[in-house]
Parts: structure tokens; sequence; C-alpha cells
């Protein structure tokens, strides 16, 4: 017998993310979605389809990043402008731009959505703190004495790019 969460997995996989994409990568980078993508996926990483949730979808450009060139007297070849890879995850950079963008919410969670050539897509599940649907929670109620925890890498995806296996 299969659970629901399992159908929707399935269906999520081979539906038509092709199209979901092309039209995605003519919005903005970072967009305010009704509800989730992928149900299941949020709802594992503690998402509920109440008010105080929102997910927010981020688009974030693949590959490594190109230092800024630097100017007078210095030799360019040891400038090392290209192969520079960040120490970070695009899954932790990404949930960085929706924190900044939404400044009174803190980042719960996030989960990969798609990708084409060029640009990845993640869902960022964010909480508002103050919201007395949160306050009142028992199970969500830790986030609001919570400050800034995607900056301090205390999500998932900022643990692994710190590495805590310690």
């Amino acid at each position: 017998m299969k659970s629901a969460y399992k159908f929707m997995k399935e269906s999520w996989s081979s539906s038509d993310i092709k199209e979901r994409v092309r039209t995605w990568r003519k919005g903005r980078v970072i967009r305010r979605i009704d509800k989730p993508t992928r149900p299941d996926r949020a709802q594992r990483l503690g998402y509920k389809a109440k008010q105080g949730f929102i997910i927010v979808r981020v688009r974030i450009k693949k590959g490594g990043r190109k230092r800024p060139t630097i100017r007078k007297g210095r030799k360019p070849k040891k400038s090392g402008l290209v192969h520079f890879t960040p120490s970070q995850s695009l899954q932790a950079i990404a949930e960085k731009r929706a924190a900044r963008n939404f400044p009174n919410m803190e980042v719960l969670n996030s989960y990969y959505v798609a990708e084409d050539g060029q640009y990845k897509y993640y869902e960022n599940i964010l909480v508002d703190p103050h919201h007395p649907s949160i306050k009142s929670d028992k199970n969500i109620k830790w986030i609001t004495k919570a400050d800034r925890r995607v900056f301090r890498g205390l999500t998932s995806a900022g643990k692994k790019s710190r590495d805590k296996r310690r």
C-alpha cells in the first residue's frame, strides 16, 4: 500500500518539469509562491500549510564564481580569477539570498526543485517568528528564539558547508 506522498513523489519526478523551468527562467530571481512544488519534500523538512509559513523559489546561476579583475601592477596570472569555487553549496547561497530578501523571516530549510543548462532552482521554507500561530505551536516555537540562523550556518545546507561531522 502506497501513501499519498509516495504518489506525489513519483508524479513530481515524471511531470512536465521542462515546461515549468521554461516559465521560471523568465520570472524573477527570488519569487514567493503560494504552495510548494514538491509538497512531500516540504512536509518532511518541516513545512505546514498554515499562517506564518511561506515558500520562496530562488534561482541560482550554475558554475563557479569569477573574481573581480585586479588592476594596477600585479601579474595577472597570479590573481586566480577563473578557477575559484565558493566554500558553500549553491543551496546554502540560495538560502542566504532568500533571507536577505525577507529580513523579518527565518529560513527553516530548503530543497532542490529543478535545473536547466544555466540555473538551479531551490525552494526555501521561511517562517515568521513573530506570528501568533507560530508562537503558539509547540513544535516550531523554538524558531522564535533563533536569530538569523542561515547566516550562522545552522540550516542543513549550511551545516554541510561547514562540514559539521565532529
